[in-house]
């Protein structure tokens, strides 16, 4: 699956593939309350990475940069939350 295939799929499709798919899928589609209780139960950096790009979403900075760091990754603002999320998903879909 790639990215785009993954923004545009049904929740169904989505829930066959892993939770950190599953994160981004939720992001993608406005739940972030759903994407982010997913992401709290990935103990892993990219789990992390995705946590961080949620909180940027949610425009709390501050938590995002400390996520950034627990994921070893380098912050990124709102305005690149498109592109973030481009880069996540073609991690975890690779």
């Amino acid at each position: 699956m790639t990215a785009a295939e993954l923004k545009s799929c049904t929740q169904a499709a989505a829930e066959a593939i892993s939770p950190e798919a599953l994160a981004l899928w939720h992001a993608k589609q406005g739940n972030w309350d759903a994407a982010h209780n997913i992401a709290q139960d990935i103990h892993t950096k990219m789990g992390s990475w995705i946590h961080a790009l949620l909180h940027v979403i949610e425009g709390d900075q501050w938590n995002a940069d400390y996520w950034f760091a627990k994921a070893g990754k380098p912050s990124h603002g709102p305005k690149e939350i498109d592109k973030l999320w481009e880069e996540i998903a073609g991690v975890v879909l690779s």
